[in-house]
């Protein structure tokens, strides 16, 4: 597909996110928050798609949001600052609630909003190279792209203010050590071991994936009752599709079900 700022490629049900802007450090201005929202809206539409792999191109992940490009715009600076982070979060939200998993495979330093983006993912792989850090506060400004959210989540609220008052950097296993990804693997191996990730979680069940992000989402803030009975609506509902009738039909018949995320 014709994009400027990143790359993106579906293949056999597994779509394959770069940004790809690497002489800014993946950074993100207006252009390519865009783009990610176009492709985020493509990946919560398409039926097609049962995983996503978001990784960086070059030897970062993300720098978060481009500074160069806020201060060029001079007086209207809020309103792009306003207008990239909205595209951002709307971004965010398509990928937070669609069906398909979405793994990031953190190929290097991960700062600002590029670290947001690896809470907001499924599962996170990272090279050993990689690195963690908030840096919103250095540059005098706030956090955004969905950090405040999940991060307190994934770390708990203290490790997140540390994170976003001090500007701490982490090393790939100290985020490991803190849950903010699931694994760590040698720089060579890490796009191999991602795929090979995202090309399993793209043969599952995709629609008893999405209701899983949802139910763990709206966990967050439900009462017990009203989460049990999202819980108990989620389930019946999964016996109702094909993928639902087969995973049972595999376990009485004691064989490996054959998904097709339907």
């Amino acid at each position: 597909m014709g994009f400027e700022n990143l790359t993106f490629e579906v293949r056999d049900g597994l779509a394959c996110l770069t940004l790809n802007r690497p002489k800014a450090a993946n950074a993100f201005n207006l252009d390519l928050a865009r783009e990610f929202q176009e492709t985020a809206t493509i990946c919560a539409e398409d039926p097609a798609i049962r995983a996503v792999l978001l990784t960086g191109a070059g030897r970062m992940f993300s720098a978060g949001g481009d500074l160069k490009d806020f201060s060029a715009a001079g007086d209207q600076i809020p309103k792009r600052v306003a207008d990239t982070a909205g595209a951002l979060h709307a971004a965010i939200v398509k990928f937070a609630r669609m069906n398909a998993p979405i793994v990031a495979a953190v190929n290097g330093p991960a700062a600002g909003a590029g670290m947001s983006l690896v809470c907001m993912t499924d599962i996170a792989l990272a090279a050993e190279s990689a690195s963690f850090m908030m840096a919103y506060t250095a540059a005098g400004l706030t956090p955004d792209g969905s950090s405040t959210y999940f991060l307190p989540r994934v770390v708990g609220i203290r490790r997140a203010r540390e994170l976003m008052l001090t500007n701490r950097k982490l090393s790939a296993a100290e985020a490991q050590a803190w849950g903010i990804v699931e694994r760590v693997v040698p720089d060579a191996d890490l796009m191999t071991e991602a795929e090979k990730l995202a090309r399993t979680l793209a043969s599952g069940p995709t629609l008893a994936f999405g209701a899983t992000k949802k139910l763990l989402l709206a966990s967050q803030t439900a009462e017990l009752e009203d989460q049990l009975d999202a819980e108990t609506s989620a389930i019946v509902s999964m016996t109702t599709t094909s993928d639902g009738h087969e995973g049972v039909t595999a376990f009485r018949e004691k064989r490996r079900p054959n998904f097709k995320g339907a």
